[in-house]
C-alpha cells in the first residue's frame, strides 16, 4: 500500500482561462513576429534632428504617442462634462 503525501490541491483551468492563455501565447507570438520583420534601419524625422533608427522602434513610438494623445483628449473632454 503506497499512500501519496498530501499535496495541494490541482487546480483545474476552466476552459475560459485556458482560452485566455492560448490567446495570449498567439499574441505574443505575432507580435515578436512584428518586431523580427521590422528591423531594418529608416530615417527618421525627428523634432529634435534626424537620425537612423529599427522601423520597429518607429512604430512602437508611434503608437505610444497615439496612446498618449487619445488619453489626454479624452481626458480634458471628460472635464468639459
Amino acid at each position: 500500500m503506497s499512500q501519496q503525501p498530501p499535496g495541494p490541491p490541482e487546480h483545474k483551468r476552466s476552459r475560459r482561462e485556458q482560452a485566455r492563455t492560448a490567446g495570449l501565447v498567439v499574441l505574443a507570438v505575432l507580435i515578436t513576429l512584428f518586431a523580427v520583420l521590422n528591423l531594418d534601419s529608416v530615417k527618421v524625422n525627428w523634432i529634435f534632428g534626424t537620425g537612423e533608427a529599427p522601423l520597429i522602434i518607429v512604430i512602437v513610438v508611434s503608437v505610444l504617442v497615439g496612446i498618449v494623445l487619445t488619453y489626454l483628449v479624452d481626458r480634458r473632454a471628460s472635464k468639459r462634462r
